[in-house]
């Protein structure tokens, strides 16, 4: 199945039903044992952007990277090999993976230098969508980055077919490189005040990039998903932009949310969501006939990323300016999420308070005062369920990622809120996640916003005391 899923769910699981054999594995189905084998090649590469041609660094010289597919409980193995002119790593984001695996460097894994090469080897637990992507300094930026989709093969969500839908922002190869940016912000003390969200709660990011992509696309040569009218059609839609969230809407439908971060929920109705880097939502729709704009809004930027969903041959494609009504709908909020009876964590049996600031230079960002070069660490013990409160007292907002967990969001409407391992938080605000520390290892802490995160928002929650190794590997 390629990015695009222009083939049946049920299709796709009868098919490798009948190729992987029949193996069993504790607790997952006959069929799904064999593990995928994949091969990541990290490179330059030359890409065409639309009317852009590029020069960039990829997985196999394709945007977004090889497809990865899997089934819950079963092992997945990547060999990635290393031509690029510099470090790097994968990491396998919103994946409860072990340690030694996620590709956090300075935490659990050296990187993998030039000409080398890292078998990554994990078991995935959860189905769900997720994603994976360099960790190593401005890299996601480019194009370092591809979809992992892991199937329920007990799947109770009736649907006939799927697409992946992975949005971007993008600049390298346009007038510079991802790095070259962060130089010019870290040489800055102003933000655009002009690029502003009310529903972000200000400022919305550091800057504009010359595109924004679905699936590799831009909007002068859309990506378009072929379906048929009435079919019921799951849509899995990955923000892996740097800086941009964005607001998302199918013209002429409704779409029911029913995945956050790869977890179910109780389904909801709405007309829009907005997504931001690293989070991922599922919805299904139920299609017209005709074709019908899919649009990722970059959120306070006055730009859009934009695809095509056909289901009737001979209808006219939508200009990708096009008005889309739903934009102005409803919108989805966390508040109306709540994960399913099975997911939800016990209440946590202590609080530790986690502040995000900005310090005076304005391009220094902070976990309780502390930059990554000596990060903040919340201590953990196994077993233990604990309350982080998010207290965001810098002026623009932060998409927060854990990695190695999922959290629950206690969203204070008397409901017991998603399942979730990245979350937005605005000025001012305070969120409560409960996590369960159910994996052992050292795991990355981090605001989502890579020039963000490379400018000091990047602590670790780690269990019992920190080692000797941990503490050289960070420096």
């Amino acid at each position: 199945m390629d990015i695009a899923g222009n083939v049946s769910r049920r299709v796709f699981v009868t098919g490798v039903f009948a190729a992987v054999g029949t193996t069993m594995a504790p607790g997952v189905a006959a069929g799904w044992a064999r593990p995928h084998t994949y091969v990541l090649r990290a490179r330059p590469a030359t890409l065409s952007l639309g009317r852009r041609t590029v020069t960039t660094w990829a997985y196999d010289d394709i945007l977004p990277g090889p497809a990865i597919e899997a089934t819950a409980g079963q092992l997945v193995r990547a060999r990635l090999v290393n031509e690029l002119p510099a470090d790097t790593t994968v990491h396998w984001h919103g994946i409860r993976i072990d340690p030694r695996m996620d590709g956090a460097p300075g935490f659990t894994q050296e990187p993998t230098p030039p000409g080398g090469s890292f078998d990554y080897v994990f078991r995935v637990p959860d189905p769900g969508t997720y994603f994976y992507h360099s960790h190593v300094g401005m890299q996601n930026d480019r194009g370092l980055y591809g979809t992992l989709i892991v199937a329920d093969p007990r799947e109770p969500l009736g649907y006939d077919q799927e697409f992946t839908v992975v949005l971007d922002d993008w600049l390298d190869g346009i007038g510079g490189t991802p790095d070259d940016v962060l130089r010019r912000l870290n040489a800055s003390t102003a933000h655009d005040a002009t690029i502003r969200s009310t529903v972000l709660g200000g400022v919305a990011g550091e800057l504009r990039h010359p595109l924004y992509l679905v699936n590799g696309r831009p909007p002068e040569a859309p990506m378009t998903f072929h379906s048929r009218p009435g079919r019921r059609v799951r849509f899995r839609v990955i923000n892996a932009a740097a800086d941009t969230a964005f607001r998302v809407a199918l013209g002429g439908h409704r779409m029911t949310v029913t995945h956050t971060d790869g977890f179910p929920c109780r389904p909801v109705a709405v007309d829009t969501f907005v997504i931001g880097m690293g989070e991922r939502y599922d919805f299904v729709a139920t299609l017209d006939a005709g074709a019908f704009p899919l649009v990722a809004t970059a959120e306070g930027k006055g730009a859009r990323a934009f695809a095509v969903v056909r289901t009737a041959r001979r209808a006219v494609a939508p200009p990708s300016e096009v008005k889309v009504p739903q934009l102005d709908g409803r919108m989805l909020k966390y508040g109306d999420l709540n994960a399913r009876r099975a997911d939800h964590l016990a209440r946590p049996a202590r609080t530790v308070t986690v502040t995000l600031g900005m310090r005076p230079s304005g391009n220094e960002w902070t976990l309780n005062g502390r930059l990554s070069d000596d990060p903040m660490r919340l201590r953990v013990e196994r077993g233990e369920t604990i309350r982080i409160v998010l207290d965001n007292q810098s002026p623009m907002w932060h998409p927060m990622h854990l990695h190695g967990h999922t959290f629950q969001l206690r969203t204070g409407t008397g409901r017991s809120g998603p399942r979730k391992d990245t979350v937005n938080i605005k000025p001012r605000e305070r969120l409560n996640l409960d996590v369960h520390a159910d994996n052992p290892g050292e795991w990355m802490f981090h605001c989502h916003n890579l020039y963000h995160q490379e400018q000091g928002m990047m602590g670790a929650l780690g269990y019992g005391p920190a080692t000797a190794r941990t503490a050289s590997m960070r420096h």
